[in-house]
């Protein structure tokens, strides 16, 4: 008990001295001050963090710079922008898209229409908000010095931004969009609403940059009639790019297609041609300066990137060098000078924490009176066959339990109707193998396997129907209303269906044979241990998420990092939940008896825990990437989305085997484990993406 209270202490101290620290660059040392903020639009709610630098404000007007994210993330992975820009006195607004963190669409609208929402105005109605503030700088004539800019749809949202205030600034009078860079994304949603070269025309006189990763997962490519031969047979984005060198780019830089090639980090004089609307010609060609930056990296890499940082910077310097104030005495701060990834690493620091706190937190309340039922009385160790077939056998199923999340894992994501297909047929021959066997094992009157051989049987026809009937399960609509959600969801269901099967098989061949038990599986059927179990998980995810509400308040801050974070929710959130938590509950009951089943008192347990969670989804990420990297074209070039969707994926699968081990050893049972990892990954997941909340 001495050594949990200590785990404890340690971790608290982590949460508080990482949420200090990453506070006081948040507020680069309290020279800023950063708020939360909301406001109303026409078409909903928007929700946004304020940087203001000191002195900022009615009596010292500043340029604006509206930056957002992109699809499925918040606000605060805008925290290198929003930190650098407001350092050297710039206002920051750093903006959550409609549906996304703390944002709401107003409107109902039905399942399919999500992608015509919060990408089209989002950037627009902050713009216009912006501009409206007393602390915003004006020219002489009234046009508003606000910069948009936004990663991945943020960045079609700042591009269509651009397009939408040209064309009310000829009734209007005046611009309340200066100049805007897009991170991360090139035309390719944005020409829902308009041409490139209707793009290029209402960006008139103003600086314009475009951040292109050369191996960004989405955009960027070469148009068909651009692509060789060799090039068209690669079904997929996930390649090399360089837009620079496209025809699209060149258009942007205003070079034109005789130009073998532009340069990057250039700016270029371009003629923004005549803007036309409906056959009118509604304003003449403006001069304007455009530039591309083309860093090696990844789209998720772009928000988390010293270099793209930097290009920001550079950029904002040059476009807004006509209005700089006298105040703004950091303005010309290198864009080399940077402080935001200490922000970033003390955020790590209290994430840690964060989950150190857990297990001592679910030790302390099980000596509460009646959470203590969650414990039950020791069991034997799942035993393992010591002949050198048998373990033989043992380390082959291991490994193939490492692998198949990964190998089926393009099919689950996508529903893939070719790869479930194999799937459903594949589990119908393992049914009838099941059945095959379980007759035996009745006629040899091994009741004990051929009934373990019958539950095989019985799991591999729901596996079967799982995969036949893939577009009913877990189906968009306005409960389950998180679209990449499904997906994990989906996943997750189907390799814990298949981790049953396999589960099952391997106890009716041999391990009841060497006489295990069922029960030493850890799934015992108590209703006092379930119920215990229950609340003990609950009042350990309430009481962490309470930690990092008031952390919230207290410090400006959450845990996070990267692509990888656990932030505060508002009430939907949680009622979508409850709708995902039967499914991941699911997943974890058969991961965390699983790990239990196969690694427990184990030499190297944990380790080969964590593996069996991840160890596949690492393989196929290095291979995606260091494929991609070396040879231009990745493993599955069709696998954008889903790949990124790994990046925050994998540590919570990582963290949740260590939990499953730790958690059962405490317990000698699979309840408190499964429903805490159930509670704790889910509010993560839920809480951490887009939620369509008036859809359907």
């Amino acid at each position: 008990m001495k050594k949990t209270k200590k785990i404890l202490v340690i971790a608290v101290l982590m949460v508080l001295l990482g949420s200090w620290l990453g506070g006081m660059f948040n507020t680069s040392m309290y020279s800023v001050s950063v708020k939360k903020i909301e406001f109303e639009t026409e078409r909903g709610t928007l929700s946004a963090l304020l940087y203001m630098p000191k002195g900022a404000g009615e009596e010292s007007k500043r340029p604006v710079i509206v930056t957002t994210h992109g699809y499925l993330n918040s606000k605060e992975m805008q925290d290198a922008p929003a930190i650098e820009m407001s350092r050297r006195g710039y206002i920051v607004l750093a903006l959550d898209m409609y549906d996304h963190g703390d944002s709401r669409w107003e409107d109902h609208f039905e399942v399919g229409e999500q992608f015509s929402t919060f990408w089209i105005y989002s950037q627009l109605d902050a713009a216009n908000y912006a501009a409206q503030q007393d602390y915003t700088l004006k020219d002489d004539n009234g046009n508003a010095y606000v910069a948009v800019s936004g990663h991945s749809m943020g960045g079609f949202s700042s591009l269509v931004a651009l397009y939408m205030d040209e064309m009310a600034s000829l009734q209007r009078g005046t611009r309340n969009i200066y100049t805007g860079i897009s991170v991360g994304a090139d035309y390719s949603y944005a020409s829902a609403i308009a041409s490139e070269q209707d793009y290029i025309a209402a960006f008139g006189d103003r600086t314009v940059g475009m951040i292109a990763g050369h191996y960004d997962e989405f955009f960027f490519g070469k148009s068909d009639d651009e692509k060789t031969e060799e090039e068209k047979a690669v079904n997929g984005t996930v390649t090399y790019k360089d837009f620079a060198a496209t025809a699209s780019g060149k258009m942007f830089l205003g070079v034109g297609d005789q130009t073998e090639s532009a340069e990057s980090e250039k700016f270029y004089t371009v003629e923004s041609g005549e803007l036309v609307y409906d056959g009118n010609v509604v304003r003449e060609s403006q001069t304007g300066q455009h530039i591309i930056y083309t860093p090696n990296q990844t789209h998720p890499w772009n928000h988390f990137s010293k270099t793209t940082t930097g290009n920001l910077i550079d950029f904002y310097q040059t476009a807004f060098a006509d209005a700089v104030t006298a105040d703004m005495t950091n303005a010309d701060l290198s864009s080399g000078n940077q402080i935001w990834f200490w922000k970033e690493f003390f955020n790590l620091i209290a994430l840690i924490g964060f989950f150190l706190m857990i297990v001592p937190i679910v030790t302390l309340l099980l000596k509460a009176p009646f959470l203590r039922n969650s414990v039950t009385e020791e069991i034997d160790v799942v035993r393992v066959p010591q002949t050198a077939f048998g373990k033989s056998g043992f380390w082959i199923m291991v490994v193939c339990s490492i692998l198949y999340p990964a190998v089926f894992f393009s099919t689950l994501m996508d529903k893939s109707a070719s790869g479930l297909k194999i799937l459903a047929v594949g589990g119908g021959v393992i049914c009838a193998v099941n059945l095959i066997l379980a007759v035996l094992y009745f006629m040899k009157k091994e009741k004990g396997r051929g009934t373990a051989m019958i539950a095989g049987a019985v799991v591999s026809l729901l596996a079967v129907l799982n995969f036949t009937l893939a577009d009913k399960v877990i189906p968009l609509n306005g409960s389950f209303c998180e679209p990449t959600t499904n997906q994990i969801a989906y996943w997750a269901v189907s390799c814990g269906l298949i981790a049953l099967i396999i589960l099952f098989m391997f106890y009716g061949i041999s391990r009841k044979n060497l006489g295990t038990k069922a029960k030493d599986y850890g799934v015992r059927l108590k209703g006092k241990t379930i119920a215990a179990s229950f609340v003990t998980a609950l009042a350990a995810v309430v009481i962490v998420y309470i930690v990092l509400f008031v952390v919230q308040a207290a410090f400006g801050v959450d845990f996070r990092i990267w692509v990888l974070a656990v932030r505060t929710f508002k009430p939907e959130f949680l009622v979508t939940a409850l709708c995902y938590l039967p499914f991941f509950f699911i997943y974890y009951l058969i991961n965390t008896t699983a790990l239990n089943a196969n690694c427990r008192k184990r030499k190297n347990g944990y380790l080969i825990a964590v593996l069996m969670n991840i160890g596949g989804l690492v393989i196929w990420l290095a291979l995606q990437y260091g494929l991609d990297f070396a040879r231009g074209v990745s493993l599955q070039p069709t696998q954008a989305l889903n790949g990124i969707l790994l990046f925050a994926l994998v540590p919570c699968l990582g963290i949740a085997a260590v939990f499953a081990r730790r958690v059962f050893d405490k317990t000698n049972n699979v309840w408190l484990a499964s429903f805490l990892n159930t509670f704790l990954f889910t509010m993560i997941s839920v809480a951490n993406t887009a939620m369509f909340w008036n859809m359907g």
